[in-house]
């Protein structure tokens, strides 16, 4: 009874498929029952809405964090905003102080200059002195001494020594003078320590019973830099309280 039964069942479903017309879901549905078909339907029909939602949520979830990331990149570029105007605020300020912190140093500078140059005071003069008459001529160049001191202010000049030694860096004025007999030469240089600066003379003359000449100048001097007077070999000069000097004075610090 089962084998007719199976052989039946076999036949019925060839004669179903075989028959002319209707679509492949209509044959189907025939095999199946409708309830068991509209069940499975519903099931796939939920899996879909799940899968579905499922992607709709992860897109929302993606966009919503774009949309904060975004919105976080906008919120670092606008505080860099911020902190680039208080940097240029910054600069801007440190360059005024910079520039009046120089500007106080000029002043502080021309002020130290200024008060340095009133505190230190270098004047002198002075003469040959000794007795009345011709100081040389002497077979070799001769180092004056002028020994009749008028002004020494600041101590610079040495009477024992006749050498002036600057007691700072500075311009200072020069000026040598003399007096001497027509009869022989007469010349003096000055010096700056081995080197000639400044030089005075006059030739011998049988008509020309009296000379006097000079000469005087500006000198940058440094700390140490020694001035002084020579009388040339075969030269000669008056001595006396007066006539033939050496003299100089600070001008300005530098």
């Amino acid at each position: 009874m089962h084998l007719i039964g199976g052989q039946n069942a076999t036949r019925h479903h060839e004669i179903l498929f075989n028959q002319p017309g209707g679509s492949l879901q209509s044959k189907l549905r025939s095999l199946v029952p409708e309830t068991t078909w509209k069940m499975n339907f519903n099931i796939l029909f939920g899996f879909f809405l799940l899968f579905c939602v499922s992607i709709s949520a992860q897109e929302e979830s993606s966009a919503l964090e774009t949309r904060s990331n975004l919105n976080g990149m906008l919120d670092l570029l606008q505080e860099f905003g911020a902190m680039t105007e208080k940097l240029k605020a910054v600069e801007a300020r440190l360059q005024d102080s910079e520039t009046r912190l120089s500007n106080s140093e000029n002043q502080i500078q021309e002020l130290k200059k200024k008060v340095d140059t009133e505190g230190t005071k270098v004047v002198f003069s002075a003469a040959l002195g000794g007795t009345e008459g011709p100081l040389g001529p002497f077979n070799t160049d001769t180092t004056l001494i002028f020994r009749k001191v008028n002004t020494n202010i600041g101590n610079a000049y040495n009477s024992a020594t006749g050498i002036f030694t600057a007691p700072v860096a500075g311009v200072y004025y020069f000026s040598m003078f003399f007096h001497a007999g027509g009869g022989r030469r007469a010349f003096l240089y000055l010096y700056k320590n081995s080197e000639v600066m400044l030089d005075s003379s006059d030739h011998a003359s049988s008509t020309d019973t009296a000379d006097n000449g000079g000469n005087a100048g500006f000198l940058q001097l440094q700390r140490g830099d020694q001035v002084y007077v020579r009388l040339p070999a075969n030269c000669h000069v008056w001595a006396n309280e007066r006539v033939t000097t050496f003299s100089g004075f600070l001008v300005h610090l530098v």
